[in-house]
């Protein structure tokens, strides 16, 4: 069966350098990485009908990413951004994404189609940005796809990712995550990102038992290096899993590929114990290189 990631994925402009064609953005990193491990994937966005999104479907789908329901809208492009390192490896972004494409996905054709065969697939997985860059029916959308696939008791995946610069003010994304959250069975959250979006300063453990209490199944709060935090509807307390040292070159989609190597091995089947490590695993490596994709250039 086919796991369904929502989101935007843009041009990538690195500050160090990078030949070829790059791309990234948190869902399709995340839909890169389960499809490197074998499982099946449909991205849903949009793109537009330039030379560019043509390159940029074709190497999705080389990949092996279903891009049935990657869109094309006719008038807009695929967003862009930037990233800058510092000295320790720590990223920051410029974005050039108002007017991409995928702010639209859920105004073209085709997306009935998409949510229509969502509502079946093995996995729904969509993030607090996949919300933030669609209109406020397109969250609706999306939201209800949601609900209605956990009323059904089928599994939605939600990772609350928070840029305070997609928002129109604070309270809306709030509102937009506390509903998310109502609606997935598997969260992966970041304990920075849930500070920041709530103004606490909860610990991870006391994250992880929000998220339970507010109704969702299973949750791993990432605590970059730190760890991770392990909870669900069925323990008692929340379980610690340490992080091993890395040397960091580049933290861009450190996250995002915790969630692939977490989400490829739950598909699995595996361990939570085991799906944790492989998530682990994966933002490491991801860590140890330059972008939020490992990209192969040709010889």
């Amino acid at each position: 069966m086919t796991t369904f990631i929502f989101g935007e994925a843009m041009l990538e402009y690195h500050s160090n350098g990078g030949a070829g064609l790059r791309y990234g953005g948190d869902t399709l990193n995340t839909a890169i990485h389960l499809a490197r491990a074998g499982h099946e994937v449909a991205y849903v966005t949009a793109v537009g009908t330039d030379a560019i999104s043509d390159a940029l479907v074709e190497s999705w789908s080389a990949e092996g990413i279903d891009t049935r329901y990657v869109l094309r809208h006719p008038a807009r492009h695929p967003g862009i951004y930037a990233i800058h390192l510092d000295a320790l490896g720590e990223r920051s972004f410029l974005y050039w994404r108002d007017q991409s494409a995928a702010r639209q996905m859920f105004d073209l054709p085709g997306i009935s189609a998409a949510l229509e065969e969502a509502s079946h697939g093995e996995l729904v997985y969509f993030s607090l940005i996949s919300l933030a860059i669609v209109d406020d029916p397109g969250r609706e959308q999306l939201l209800a796809l949601a609900a209605s696939r956990k009323n059904a008791g089928k599994a939605v995946a939600y990772d609350s990712n928070f840029r305070p610069a997609l928002w129109r003010d604070l309270a809306v994304a709030q509102e937009a995550s506390r509903l998310a959250m109502s609606v997935c069975t598997l969260a992966l959250p970041t304990n920075s990102d849930e500070r920041e979006l709530w103004r606490t300063s909860e610990d991870e453990n006391e994250i992880a038992r929000r998220w339970i209490e507010n109704g969702c199944e299973l949750v791993a709060v990432k605590a970059a290096e730190k760890g991770c935090v392990l909870a669900t509807r069925d323990t008692d307390e929340p379980r610690e899993f340490q992080a091993s040292p890395v040397r960091v070159v580049d933290s861009s989609g450190a996250g995002d590929a915790f969630n692939g190597g977490f989400l490829a091995s739950w598909l699995n089947g595996d361990t939570l114990a085991s799906s944790v490590e492989a998530g682990q695993a994966l933002a490491r490596r991801t860590l140890g290189h330059q972008g939020a994709i490992e990209f192969h250039t040709p010889e």
